[in-house]
């Protein structure tokens, strides 16, 4: 698959449909710091997309368009940035990424 149609599927399909989050209020996956009430504020975000089944889609969108703020996939912005953090997209996600990138998390 080219990289232009996997782009789009990622983006643009139909896995935002199934998003944990679709329901939540989206400041919740934005806290302004990474302390005190916003703190929590990610803990709960985290929570949401933990059971999210679409979480590496999720990860993987945020990755290719270099999302530089909020929790994706369950990752906050310092999370996505640390390599070996240990938290690669899921099996699901990872399908709809070239094999270049997928390298880059293991």
């Amino acid at each position: 698959m080219d990289e232009l149609r996997t782009n789009w599927l990622i983006g643009c399909g139909p896995w935002r449909q199934f998003a944990a989050c679709r329901s939540a209020d989206p400041e919740l996956f934005f806290p302004v710091s990474a302390s005190g009430p916003s703190l929590r504020q990610g803990e709960e975000a985290k929570a949401i997309c933990a059971g999210c089944p679409v979480r590496g889609q999720c990860l993987t969108f945020a990755t290719l368009t270099r999302q530089e703020h909020g929790i994706w996939g369950g990752l906050t912005e310092e999370e996505r940035r640390t390599p070996g953090t240990g938290q690669a997209p899921a099996a699901e996600g990872r399908r709809h990424i070239s094999r270049r990138r997928a390298a880059a998390w293991n």
